[in-house]
């Protein structure tokens, strides 16, 4: 697995590129491939509105979304499993008052 970089680092490596160094020059000095690099650049475009695509604010939304319906689902399993120990789990027919 990659290792993470701090987005301080992104942003300095960003930065330099978009102030005119060369970006495989810039990523060879600061130890990032060259493909790392240019992932950052383009996601950096997206954030500003030059290229379409999803901002990253979204993206993190969108994951931490993600991540709550994934807890639901497994509480609503959870529950589904109890009631379905518990003998609860056949609806009651309509019209009963039980």
């Amino acid at each position: 697995m990659p290792r993470p970089y701090p987005p301080e680092f992104r942003a300095l490596a960003v930065a330099l590129v978009r102030a005119g160094k060369q970006a495989k020059q810039t990523a060879v000095e600061l130890g990032t491939h060259p493909v790392t690099l240019s992932k950052w650049l383009r996601q950096d475009d997206i954030d500003h509105g030059r290229r379409p695509g999803t901002p990253s604010s979204e993206s993190a939304e969108l994951r931490a979304a993600r991540r709550r319906i994934h807890e639901l689902e497994t509480e609503l399993a959870i529950v589904r499993q109890t009631a379905k120990f518990l003998g609860e789990d056949k609806p009651a027919p309509k019209g009963s008052t039980r």
